[in-house]
């Protein structure tokens, strides 16, 4: 028998041996999932024979795709190097990359951030002819994003917009897509619904690639948008060898457009597939497990499994009320200085779980009177700080002189005396011309409406991106930094200001981590990191072992495990959060966010809430969170709330009715218009099902829900 095998229980192992055909992988938390996929693949390889250029694996984070490739690293050596082992936007954009030029995409295109997006979207909405102020661009952004990741471009979500608002938006959409395409860029969201069009639109190219990848393993498979499930299907196309592995139970992105019926009809997708639950968890301890359980088995999206423990013992959950936030805070203060002063744990064991970054004010103010260490993951992130998208832009521009928003970062950074006024001109002189403004520069810079000193620096900058343009092609990575910094006076110039030094010592530390790609030909090289850089997300800026507490929110601790958990703020309007009380769908997601929090924990839980919290600009009391009354008591320490305890639901025939009926069209503000199909009771509310127009079908809870009769 393989000694790959060994170690593994039999569900395990039926999850490793199954080669052929579609496979799912139903893995719990804890349940060693990463090991099963990290050994299905060694055992794709090491015994069905398989070349590992022929193995695609994909996951949702840079620091899950680097775990994973450094333990196949471990079992297959040097034969790892040959796999595709990434993000889906890290394997989209490398295709694009090869492939995109059929498309009309450069292969030296940018990967804009969200802040680079904001300012394109700010111009979108501007050169739509509206006015930024009168429409939230969060709003605008959000429906984008939710089109693309439906696989809608602008003209297919324009066939879809009735309401005056949706208009608005489709005008922004084509506008920003143009604006997008006129810099050689894309977003986020654009590397999967380009590759997926290139793979319907360019059939040789995807038969390239069904060609190639015998197998497909994707692994969070809950956390799938539609346009990934339908890549995911394009490059499984051929051969049908696809794996994948998931949880509906830890399903919590849907507010990024994460769709949790992927995980569900995966079985009616697939009728032949072979379903393998893996159910013992090898994290937690009893008591946390079935505490977890206990809140997640009230849901009804999900694949029933169980949780069974391997270990034994542990301390029982506790629950613990507090009077406000800063006394929830000195108490989980307070508690981590014991667990610290009776060696029970470190600071490093220890993890702070909220659902809002604003939730962490109190506890770092608690943590400073403490003197606690501490980390706040999601504060201002590593590559958003500005000197360091300083010089991402720059060398974003060398590679890319069609990036608009590169170019206006850096046109007068530093200070170069190019006004606005001078780059305005300067940008209607290059969309009369249908040129990108620094192409405008580097050819026909005679050309733009000023005169004096705007003209002459905007010459002058000319001529230094003439003279550092051909350096992109020609030097590492690490000497053409170098040369940018002195060339464009930017080191001389932070190293003047009031904090220079410190951020100086950020972009050294950027150099530092540019040095690994200083070895690949320019301007291979500089497009990789670039590319990198773009895909980071704040939890691959989660490493090393500082002995600090780490403060996080629920959604980024996804995938991670701590000895000791503290879970705060365990109040209707905070977990679940007030913005989720519309329909059930997204009660459930909330009670999915407290499991998996819940199963971070391997040692000790902590379950806390506050009697008052500052909501809405005032101190305000709470009630406790409606997932409290399902926790076993028999595994809790400190008995729940009064107000969590179950109550008699009040009688159906008591409901008010809603002021319209099946086959009414009604608006919701955030879903927009939609078809009425049934009404019935619901404790003291009605459930309203709606067919939205674009949101699809949704069970709100009415007057819960702001739902108006239209017409």
């Amino acid at each position: 028998m393989s000694t790959l095998l060994d170690g593994l229980n039999p569900n395990q192992r039926e999850a490793v041996t199954t080669l052929e055909g579609p496979l799912l992988i139903v893995a719990g938390p804890g349940s060693g999932k990463t090991r099963v996929i990290v050994h299905r693949i060694a055992y794709l390889v090491r015994e069905a024979g398989v070349s590992p250029y022929r193995i695609c694996a994909v996951t949702f984070t840079n620091r899950a795709a680097r775990e994973m490739l450094e333990r196949l690293q471990r079992l297959l050596g040097a034969q790892a190097e040959h796999l595709t082992c990434g993000t889906f936007h890290a394997f989209c954009a490398g295709i694009l990359r090869r492939e995109g030029k059929a498309i009309g995409l450069a292969s030296s295109f940018t990967i804009y951030d969200e802040e680079d997006q904001r300012a394109v979207l700010k111009r979108a909405v501007e050169e739509a002819g509206f006015d930024p102020k009168r429409y939230n661009l969060s709003t605008i952004h959000h429906a984008i994003s939710g089109a693309k990741a439906r696989l809608l471009g602008p003209e297919g979500y324009q066939a879809h917009a009735h309401t005056y608002l949706e208009q608005v938006i489709a005008q922004v959409y084509q506008r920003y897509q143009t604006l997008l395409t006129q810099s050689q860029a894309v977003d986020f969201d654009d590397l999967l619904l380009l590759t997926y069009q290139l793979f319907r639109d360019h059939p040789q190219v995807l038969h390239k690639y069904q060609e190639r990848y015998l197998h497909l393993l994707i692994d969070e498979f809950q956390d799938t948008n539609p346009a990934q499930y339908a890549l995911a299907k394009q490059v499984a196309g051929k051969w049908r060898n696809i794996c994948v592995v998931g949880d509906p139970d830890q399903s919590i992105y849907s507010w990024r457009h994460a769709d949790i019926r992927n995980i569900l009809d995966f079985r009616k997708d697939f009728p032949d597939c072979k379903i393998v639950y893996l159910e013992e968890n090898y994290r937690s301890t009893p008591p946390i497990l079935q505490a977890a359980e206990g809140v997640i088995s009230a849901n009804t999206q999900r694949i029933a499994k169980r949780l069974v423990p391997v270990r034994t013992g542990g301390a029982p959950i506790v629950l613990h009320e507090a009077y406000n936030e800063d006394e929830e805070a000195s108490w989980v203060a307070g508690e981590i200085e014991r667990l610290v002063r009776s060696g029970v744990a470190r600071y490093r064991h220890c993890v702070v779980l909220y659902r809002t970054h604003a939730q962490s004010r109190a506890l770092e103010e608690a943590f400073l009177r403490h003197g606690i260490p501490y980390r706040v993951v999601g504060a201002i992130r590593f590559y958003r700080r500005r000197e360091v998208k300083d010089l991402l832009a720059y060398l974003r521009l060398l590679v890319n002189p069609a990036d608009t928003i590169s170019l206006q970062r850096v046109v007068n950074t530093p200070p170069r005396g190019i006004g606005q006024k001078a780059q305005d001109a300067l940008l209607r002189h290059a969309q009369t011309l249908g040129k990108a403004p620094a192409e405008v520069l580097l050819q026909e810079g005679e050309g733009i409406p000023l005169s004096g000193p705007p003209l002459s620096a905007l010459r002058r900058f000319a001529d230094l991106l003439r003279r550092l343009t051909p350096l992109a092609h020609s030097l590492d990575l690490v000497a053409l930094m170098d040369i940018v910094l002195e060339e464009t006076g930017y080191k001389e110039w932070l190293l003047a200001q009031e904090d220079g030094e410190a951020r100086w010592e950020n972009l050294v530390e950027l150099r530092g981590l540019a040095s690994e790609f200083k070895d690949l030909p320019p301007p291979q090289g500089l497009l990789t990191f670039l590319e990198r850089v773009s895909l980071v997300s704040e939890q691959d800026e989660l490493e090393g072992q500082q002995d600090v507490v780490t403060l996080l929110t629920l959604h980024q601790a996804k995938g991670l495990e701590f000895p000791v958990v503290f879970l705060v703020g365990l109040e209707e309007g905070v977990l679940p959060h007030y913005r989720s009380l519309d329909t059930p769908e997204e009660i459930e997601e909330e009670r999915r966010l407290l499991y998996v929090g819940m199963t971070r924990a391997q040692e000790r839980l902590y379950l806390l809430r506050a009697f008052r919290r500052h909501l809405a600009g005032g101190s305000q009391p709470t009630l406790p969170s409606r997932f409290l009354q399902d926790l076993p008591p028999q595994v809790v320490r400190g008995a729940p709330p009064a107000q969590a305890r179950p109550t008699p639901p009040p009688t159906p025939s008591k409901a008010p009715p809603p002021p319209f009926k099946t086959g009414d069209r009604v608006r919701h503000a955030r879903f927009g218009e939609g078809l009425v199909v049934a009404i019935s009771p619901s404790g003291n509310e009605h459930e309203v099902t709606v067919q939205f127009d674009l949101a699809g079908v949704k069970r709100l809870l009415y007057p819960i829900a702001p739902l108006e009769r239209v017409g």
